[in-house]
């Protein structure tokens, strides 16, 4: 493979190991950390958390996906296809939460269902890490096989 090809799989590497982190980070330690809080607090602080989250981490899923699509090739098709998987996961599930706590956490107000929300989100979030894992594998294994 040429010069660009590694060097989008390396970018994309670099780009979807953000998500990935995140995500990891929030199936390990966020999602236990917000059961042990109230509603009130809980709603404050993933309402916060979404509102800069949700303006900052789509550069990196943006790049991550751009990248994919430049690297294509065995490896990095898989990498593509689970990129477009968490993308559609964050789109029908995630992003409608993120909105509804960053609404509430800014008006200063706990929505009725702030638990039901976040456990909603919460239920994806494996399955988010899980694509993320195996799209920056794939890029991995492409930008290491050309």
């Amino acid at each position: 493979m040429n010069a660009l090809a590694i060097i989008a799989a390396l970018v994309g590497v670099l780009a979807a190991g953000v998500i990935y982190g995140t995500d990891v980070f929030c199936a390990l330690v966020q999602r236990p950390a917000l059961a042990q809080l109230d509603d009130v607090t809980m709603t404050a602080a993933m309402g916060r958390v979404h509102q800069y989250g949700d303006r900052r981490l789509p550069a990196p899923g943006v790049i991550g996906i751009l990248a994919a699509v430049t690297a294509t090739a065995a490896a990095a098709g898989i990498a593509l296809i689970a990129l477009l998987t968490w993308l559609g996961l964050y789109l029908r599930v995630a992003a409608p939460i993120n909105r509804a706590l960053t609404a509430a956490a800014i008006a200063h107000v706990t929505p009725g269902n702030a638990r039901a929300l976040q456990l909603r989100w919460d239920s994806i979030i494996t399955a988010r890490a899980l694509l993320m894992a195996a799209a920056v594998a794939g890029l991995a294994a492409s930008a290491a096989t050309h």
